[in-house]
């Protein structure tokens, strides 16, 4: 037999190469999770850029009480969302839960808000992004354009969201240990000190007289938008170590050190300032077009020059963080929706890292579609970009809280769990109810949100249900299909 004869043979009798659609099973534990999520929240870009807007457009030095009070929603909510994940393990928490409770229809509705509210507040990032690090080279005699900035990291982004989940949570763990320590730093030095002109109070922050105070709407909406990532304790169930106890751990830890965190961060920032003072530094530091300066002004007064240059670098690197966090939250959500077929098969393809490859391109494919046009419309990427997509995504997370919540009713409803009443009725209910206040109050302060037009808040807006519409219809449509497939194929 020759040579050519033989290799033809084994090119006959070789089976077809199969694709894998596989996760790396416990490749994340309890850590790894929460850098995920912290990196999501990007701690240093939402002191830096939120709590400037809470206290001048909010409620001044109550604002750190907001923190607490969306806290205290989101561990009542947890409760719920923790008992479902210890029955449901699933790339797409929330689709997830859901379809476990509705149906694939209204589930697939919940999956297109997700991909709505992660994609929508990635692209508000990457304007962000592209306008803090052009202006970082700028200082250095560099001049890119914001939008040059925001493609090649894009390009850099999806090559890492190829590589194994270990190697991204390394990644994060690395740039927001950096930001949050910094910012520690400057808590601590403001707390030994005794807080500045004022001294420091506690009523004046944290009564409930402070909080209700202004508009204490604003403040609750940026506290909302602290907590975007939460899913990602669920998203990484496939992959985590021990997944029952790993995501139920990392979902309370992660709630928690949001909350303080931030409250703690944004007290000591009142304390700097002076409570009766906080406002009007607040507001001129808005009307200066540069809000940073309310947080990036202070960390430099108290620690010198290299503090705010490394600061200013540190911005960028958290929302670096922040970007790749969602990009593996958004390839996740895809490929669990490969798996369940409301995708096509492909997207759930995996590559030798076991990682969500074909997903990363469609995730990074849509970064481009949303960020492009306001490069070719020469918009402002912060005035713009950042704030009509933050707006939008809050408002998008807020329904997914409660269509989840309403869920977990329905779903031990059915599967009647005894002794369990709290985690599975009381819980979520309560949590439906206090979710849905806060959506009033970000829709009626909605136009304040974005900075922008009333006919421009309500076309954002108006997304939300028509981006869920879409889901419904979209599998309605797959479901049909389906079903006359089987029927041809029975015959």
């Amino acid at each position: 037999m020759s040579i050519s004869n033989s290799a033809s043979q084994a090119t006959e009798t070789k089976p077809p190469t199969e694709h894998s659609t596989a996760l790396r099973a416990g490749s994340i534990g309890v850590m790894g999770i929460l850098f995920f999520v912290l990196s999501a929240q990007a701690p240093l870009t939402g002191i830096a850029g939120a709590s400037p807007l809470a206290a001048a457009l909010g409620n001044g030095a109550g604002a750190p009480g907001a923190y607490l009070v969306v806290g205290v929603v989101i561990v009542i909510f947890a409760v719920g969302f923790v008992a479902m994940s210890r029955k449901i393990q699933a790339n797409g928490a929330f689709y997830a839960y859901v379809t476990a409770a509705f149906g694939r229809k209204t589930g697939a509705g919940a999956a297109w808000l997700a991909l709505l509210a992660y994609s929508t507040v990635q692209a508000a990032m990457y304007g962000l992004y592209g306008a803090a690090f052009s202006g970082l080279l700028d200082s250095a005699g560099v001049s890119i354009p914001w939008w040059l900035l925001a493609l090649v990291t894009m390009a850099g982004v999806q090559v890492l969201g190829s590589l194994n989940i270990e190697l991204g949570a390394r990644v994060l763990a690395l740039l927001v240990g950096f930001e949050v320590a910094i910012l520690l730093l400057f808590g601590f030095t403001v707390l030994f000190r005794g807080g500045g002109p004022e001294g420091l109070s506690i009523a004046a922050s944290f009564s409930p007289e402070a909080i209700a105070s202004g508009a204490p709407g604003v403040a609750i909406m940026f506290a909302v938008a602290s907590m975007f990532g939460f899913e990602s304790t669920a998203i990484y169930s496939a992959e985590a170590k021990d997944a029952n106890r790993t995501v139920a751990r990392a979902t309370y830890l992660s709630v928690g050190v949001i909350a303080i965190f931030f409250s703690f961060i944004s007290w000591m920032l009142v304390s700097y300032y002076g409570p009766t003072q906080v406002m009007g530094a607040a507001g001129a530091a808005l009307e200066s077009g540069d809000a940073t300066t309310f947080v990036l002004g202070p960390i430099e007064e108290l620690f010198g020059p290299w503090a705010g240059i490394t600061t200013g670098i540190l911005l960028v690197t958290s929302l670096l963080a922040g970007i790749i966090a969602f990009h593996n939250g958004i390839n996740r959500y895809l490929h669990s929706l490969a798996l369940q077929g409301s995708l096509p098969a492909i997207v759930a393809r995996t590559n030798r890292h076991r990682a969500p490859a074909f997903a990363a391109w469609i995730q990074s494919a849509t970064a481009v579609v949303l960020v492009v046009p306001f490069a070719l419309l020469a918009l402002d990427p912060v005035l713009t970009l950042f704030s009509w997509f933050s707006g939008l995504a809050v408002a998008a997370l807020l329904v997914l809280y409660i269509l989840c919540s309403v869920a977990v009713v329905g779903f031990f409803r059915r599967e009647r769990v005894e002794g369990q009443l709290w985690q599975t009725l009381l819980a979520p209910a309560l949590a439906a109810v206090l979710l849905a206040w806060v959506l009033y109050l970000v829709a009626s302060n909605f136009t304040s949100l974005i900075g922008g037009s009333a006919e421009t808040a309500s076309a954002l807006l108006a997304a939300v249900p028509a981006m869920f519409t879409a889901g419904v219809l979209v599998e309605s449509r797959i479901e049909r299909r389906q079903r006359v497939a089987s029927l041809g194929h029975n015959r």
